[in-house]
């Protein structure tokens, strides 16, 4: 009796949490659906860079495959970054609104809109990334990965896009504009760039290659290449694949769990 008297007021709790998340996820999705200049800009944006770095600047790359073939991995990261910048942008809005302070007088639990934000632009950015994959399959990436190989490269792009967004969150609640939200999209399209995305880490200057080597983009990249088009230059495999792996989801664990609760904190603390 007293086991019941404990646990079903948790468990309602519980039940009650999950459904505002819930809630606040499918406005989230609603508001991202009316927001088509976003998604466009989110979408075209990746296959001009994708069209231009295999085709403008893909003749120079000295490697013995198609570039396409290279590059598309570090192409597909880049979605999250122009995703990061709209989920910003939306909690800074709702931060500064109004929307929240209404959430705090009812019975509610306003730190859901955090959820429903990450929420939505998990599913905005797997949309944009599958846009980008089809394009790049049209022109010529040809991933050779089995079953495993395709469940590994979509469960750790998840990861990572659910990673960027709670970076995503945070700073829209500790921004007091639009654009000061925004300019997280500027960090996080960076770090492709400076990566092992578009050339091989060791052709980098010396001072560059240890920030390359050792930022979280460059396992997460590595990996997804390896598991996606074994075989190519920077693609790990064997033992060194899976110690790869583990890096990078370690990476995305943190970020996103260090960013959530940094989130939770500035959420609280705002009013």
């Amino acid at each position: 009796m007293t086991t019941t008297t404990t646990t079903t007021p948790r468990l309602a709790g519980l039940r009650d949490a999950l459904a505002d998340a819930a809630t606040m996820a499918g406005r989230s999705l609603r508001l991202a659906s009316r927001d088509l200049d976003a998604m466009i800009t989110a979408t075209a944006v990746p296959v001009m860079i994708l069209l231009m770095f295999t085709f403008v600047f893909g003749g120079a790359m000295a490697m013995d495959i198609d570039y396409i073939q290279y590059a598309t991995p570090g192409i597909i990261l880049l979605c999250a970054g122009f995703g990061a910048a709209s989920t910003a942008v939306a909690v800074e809005q709702d931060m500064s609104g109004g929307m929240v302070d209404r959430l705090r007088s009812l019975p509610t639990r306003p730190w859901t809109v955090l959820f429903g934000h990450v929420a939505a632009a998990l599913a905005k950015n797997l949309v944009t990334t599958g846009v980008v994959f089809g394009v790049a399959v049209a022109i010529g990436f040809r991933p050779s990965a089995g079953v495993l190989g395709w469940l590994g490269a979509v469960g750790l792009l998840t990861l990572f896009v659910a990673a960027i967004a709670w970076v995503a969150a945070f700073f829209g609640v500790i921004a007091r504009t639009p654009d000061a939200a925004a300019a997280v999209s500027f960090v996080v399209m960076f770090l492709p760039y400076v990566s092992s995305a578009f050339v091989p880490v060791d052709t980098l200057p010396t001072w560059l290659r240890g920030f390359a080597q050792h930022q979280p983009v460059t396992p997460v990249i590595e990996t997804v290449r390896g598991l996606l088009v074994p075989g190519t230059p920077g693609a790990v495999v064997g033992d060194q694949l899976g110690s790869t792996a583990l890096v990078a989801i370690a990476w995305c664990v943190g970020i996103g769990a260090v960013f959530a609760a940094a989130a939770t904190v500035a959420f609280r603390r705002r009013r």
